[in-house]
């Protein structure tokens, strides 16, 4: 199985949920593009944040220095992101593939995030409580359908609000892969345990 875990906007809890699929499945871990953040990226995260010992980190096709959209940063390194060079790593364990931003942060002048999902993956949205959540989850998985991409269903990252989170699972027609409460800290056994929680719902 190959996951691409994609949110709403950013900061919502990608790298997070990531961790957690990594270590339910004992998959292995890409990021295809790290904008930013090169002394402590989202894989060095990930690995600092899982316990087995399975899981193999890839190479990200791309490393920007700045913390910015794709574009720009790799602009200001003097590059251009070209899609033809992002490939996918080669392995036969489960494959979670984390985004950047959402959907439609863009890589050049012509792609963006979309475009790196491609059609055998399984789509997850992360989606956290805010004022305009639910126009930016249901924006988001309009635009996956349009696309004719599979989406495995949604993550809520936050306190549990029940008008939200019901109001986009019936619009939606998704399942709740999993809800992440507002955990103080994260790290090597809370990832554990949400892992063990949602290990059902990812293998169904």
């Amino acid at each position: 199985m190959k996951l691409f875990i994609t949110g709403i906007g950013t900061d919502v809890g990608k790298t997070i949920v990531s961790s957690i699929f990594v270590e339910a499945l004992k998959a292995d871990y890409w990021k295809p593009i790290q904008s930013g953040d090169l002394h402590y990226s989202d894989t060095d995260k990930v690995r600092k944040l899982i316990s087995n010992n399975k899981t193999k980190f890839h190479e990200s096709a791309y490393n920007l220095t700045t913390p910015a959209s794709p574009h720009y940063s790799a602009e200001l390194d003097k590059i251009t992101i070209d899609l033809k060079k992002i490939k996918e790593p080669k392995t036969k364990n489960h494959l979670v593939i984390e985004g950047a931003g959402g959907l439609y942060v863009p890589l050049n002048h012509k792609d963006t995030i979309a475009d790196l999902i491609q059609p055998n993956y399984k789509v997850v949205v992360v989606s956290r409580h805010y004022l305009g959540s639910i126009n930016h989850t249901l924006l988001t998985v309009e635009a996956l359908k349009n696309r004719n991409l599979d989406i495995l269903g949604i993550v809520f990252n936050g306190e549990k609000n029940h008008p939200s989170e019901g109001i986009i699972l019936r619009k939606t027609k998704l399942k709740c892969i999993g809800h992440l409460e507002p955990e103080p800290y994260f790290d090597e056994n809370v990832v554990k345990y949400y892992a063990d929680k949602f290990e059902k719902n990812l293998r169904e």
